[in-house]
């Protein structure tokens, strides 16, 4: 959150408060570091409970949230100036190297 003064629970573009495009910190290798670190915190309770229907959870979760940053990767695109040209220089949104 410190590298995207604009980070939001929701997707929203803020032109009125200048929003622009947040390259920095994680930003660098993945386009979505906030649902990575929501990804971590979810396999650790995997871990921790110990529990199947944890797992089960988490690849709903999983599923969900990959599902999603496709949805937030066209509405940024369409509407937040140089996105998509970020797109091509950070190719991953979640995991380097593999998606």
């Amino acid at each position: 959150m410190s590298s995207n003064p604009f980070f939001s629970k929701v997707v929203r573009i803020q032109p009125e408060h200048g929003h622009i495009l947040a390259e920095g910190g994680p930003y660098r290798f993945v386009r979505h570091p906030g649902y990575v670190g929501m990804l971590i915190s979810m396999f650790e309770a995997v871990y921790l409970l110990d529990s199947p229907w944890c797992l089960v959870c988490f690849v709903l979760y999983m599923a969900v949230l990959i599902a999603r940053t496709a949805l937030e990767d066209r509405d940024l695109c369409a509407g937040l100036p140089g996105y998509l040209a970020y797109t091509r220089r950070t190719r991953y949104r979640l995991l380097p190297g593999v998606w």
